[in-house]
């Protein structure tokens, strides 16, 4: 089943993030340790078109507890850069 990870990040969270982006990119990297698959992720921006003020994921898992673990072990979320995470299933249409 699909799922879509949307996080976003605390006000004046950037340069925590950008202080754990190395290590959050090793981590995904490799996701078989949780049986998912990242279909697609990145940073969501500002308005700006530049500055990262979050992260979205499309991941392929057979269900939502391993998308809690896989989340939950992320550096990001270590590091406490996130206000607010949605985990929600996802049907494709298109695409």
């Amino acid at each position: 089943m699909l799922f879509a990870i949307h996080a976003l990040d605390k006000p004046g969270a950037l340069p925590t993030r950008l202080a754990n982006y190395d290590a959050h990119k090793a981590f995904l990297s490799d996701t078989s340790a949780f049986g998912i698959e990242i279909v697609m992720s990145g940073p969501l921006v500002a308005d700006d078109g530049e500055t990262m003020i979050g992260s979205l994921f499309l991941v392929e898992a057979p269900d939502r507890a391993a998308v809690e673990r896989f989340n939950g072990a992320d550096p990001f979320k270590a590091a406490d850069i996130w206000e607010k995470v949605t985990i929600t299933g996802f049907l494709r249409r298109q695409g």
